[in-house]
């Protein structure tokens, strides 16, 4: 089974989202703004994962940076470019 992830990046926390090929959410958690913290979170999903979507304004080099070095396949999302 293929599997997505989302992860909305705030100032202070993150929203993760992960979902299978018919958009049902398998896991979903707001978590503090600490890289193994998140990796934590993925872990029972990665050999899954096709790949983790990161959506921020700023601040979201330590993020790609930690979860492309874990192994994820890591898109960066242009929030301005994203229609609502």
């Amino acid at each position: 089974m293929t599997l997505f992830c989302a992860i909305d990046l705030h100032s202070n926390n993150s929203v993760a989202v992960v979902l299978d090929e018919n958009d049902s959410v398998l896991y979903q958690e707001r978590l503090p703004n600490d890289l193994p913290t998140i990796e934590r979170a993925l872990q029972p999903f990665q050999n899954d994962l096709y790949g983790v979507a990161v959506e921020s304004t700023f601040n979201w080099y330590w993020l790609v940076d930690g979860l492309q070095a874990a192994g994820h396949h890591v898109m960066l999302v242009n929030t301005h470019a994203v229609q609502q």
